[in-house]
């Protein structure tokens, strides 16, 4: 109970010290600057993770908490280095959002539906901070790719800690579509082939091995 109560109070006076400069910047009265804000938002971030590492009940905060850091970071990556904000900015933040999934799933292996979300969110961070820039490379085609692979991990989690076999479809369907939009085709196409064959490979050998594992 006194764990709860002080996080209740953490989340109050911040929530109080958030508004109150946001209300003095919007008079005029105060020139925040960018640090200020990334540091007001990293600290937000930081105690909805005390709230989680007090109770690993409370999942939910990973979000916020992951998020506001995110968020933090990005203000704070802007203010002091303008460039690398204008090239990795996007990543920063959806990549924070998709960690923040990815920690539910780790508290919680029942949640196997944050995983899509994890998937999705952790594609259009390297869709916005990598494949834009790299010659040859379909930013579609990632995309898909990245979509059928977060499919294709729901289809090999283990039985019983949330496997989906339904996800084998639309992960062979997204898969199919990412390989049809660009990668088969330009200076990348040397890398597809070898990668697809590692891959199930990969595939055949973790499918062997689950069914010689003793009952």
């Amino acid at each position: 109970m006194r764990a709860s109560s002080d996080y209740r109070l953490f989340v109050g006076l911040g929530l109080i010290l958030f508004g109150g400069l946001l209300l003095l910047q919007t008079m005029g009265l105060l020139g925040v600057g960018g640090l200020l804000w990334a540091a007001v938002f990293g600290l937000a971030g930081a105690g909805f993770l005390v709230a989680l590492i007090q109770d690993r009940t409370r999942w939910w905060a990973a979000i916020p908490g992951l998020t506001l850091l995110g968020l933090g970071t990005l203000i704070a990556v802007g203010d002091l280095f303008p460039r690398t904000a204008d090239v990795a900015g996007g990543a920063i933040f959806l990549g924070s959002i998709s960690l923040a999934f990815w920690v539910v799933f780790l508290l919680r292996r029942d949640f196997w539906w944050a995983i899509i979300p994890a998937g999705i969110l952790a594609t259009l961070a390297i869709v916005a901070g990598v494949a834009e820039r790299l010659a040859g490379i379909d930013s579609g085609g990632v995309f898909f790719l990245g979509l059928a692979a977060t499919f294709l991990i729901l289809y090999l989690l283990p039985e019983g800690q949330g496997r989906q076999r339904w996800a084998i479809f639309p992960a062979a369907a997204l898969g199919l579509m990412g390989l049809g939009l660009g990668l088969l085709s330009g200076s990348a196409a040397r890398f597809v082939w070898p990668a697809a064959l590692i891959l199930f490979g990969l595939y055949f050998v973790l499918r062997a091995a689950m069914g010689r594992r003793p009952a």
